[in-house]
């Protein structure tokens, strides 16, 4: 059987009846019933690649510099400390039509030397092909997915073996292990996990592109 969750609109809060008042933000009427039933646990794409994670003393850990990939945009190796650091989740948001997609394909596009993969829920690959032909190409080793299932997004990762991941967005990715619609609370929190796991376990940064609502937050929790 289904099994379905209450979650609050504004903030993601999750309990298991419907509630007038969210006892975490506040808000009135923000609760929204979803399905969150899982399927069996399906083997991931990138489990070749995982490793059993060790403790190591802090004072074992050896810091070096240059473990960071630095992009073709010296204002957001800046704004990142640097450089991209490897293994790392980025979320990044505007308001619609403001250009995160512009800017993150531009950033793919002209960084040469650095392989990535642009995951696209939004757009088509030919819509793609045009803003970056705007643009102006310089990476040959950028390839681009038009995909919103987040396993076959996983499975053309562990093919492809980016350097980098780009998600536009996160609200247009599912899960088929939860029942609900993209963009659902549940939806979000899934996949989001899913792809903090992957950059952990293979060391690929993931930049991903969420929108912000009217009131001036990023949607979802």
């Amino acid at each position: 059987p289904a099994l379905s969750a209450y979650f609050c609109q504004s903030c993601g809060y999750e309990t298991p009846k419907w509630l007038g008042k969210c006892p975490s933000c506040g808000e009135w009427n923000t609760f929204v019933e979803e399905l969150i039933h899982k399927q069996v646990p399906q083997v991931v794409a990138f489990s070749k690649t995982k490793t059993s994670a060790k403790s190591t003393l802090l004072s074992d850990i050896k810091h070096q510099e240059h473990d960071r990939i630095k992009l073709n945009d010296q204002e957001l190796n800046r704004v990142l400390g640097g450089g991209l650091v490897f293994g790392s989740l980025i979320l990044f948001g505007g308001e619609p039509g403001i250009g995160k997609s512009t800017l993150l394909l531009q950033l793919a596009i002209l960084s040469t030397d650095i392989k990535f993969l642009y995951v696209s829920g939004e757009e088509s690959d030919q819509q793609i092909k045009m803003r970056s032909e705007r643009i102006g190409s310089k990476n040959n080793d950028c390839y681009i997915l038009t995909e919103t299932n987040i396993q076959n997004i996983f499975k053309q990762a562990e093919s492809i073996q980016p350097k980098v991941l780009i998600i536009d967005s996160i609200q247009t990715l599912y899960s088929s292990e939860i029942e609900s619609s993209p963009g659902s609370i549940s939806q979000v929190k899934e996949c989001t996990s899913q792809l903090l796991r992957y950059s952990k376990q293979t060391n690929v940064p993931v930049f991903l592109i969420g929108h912000i609502t009217k009131e001036g937050s990023l949607a979802g929790p």
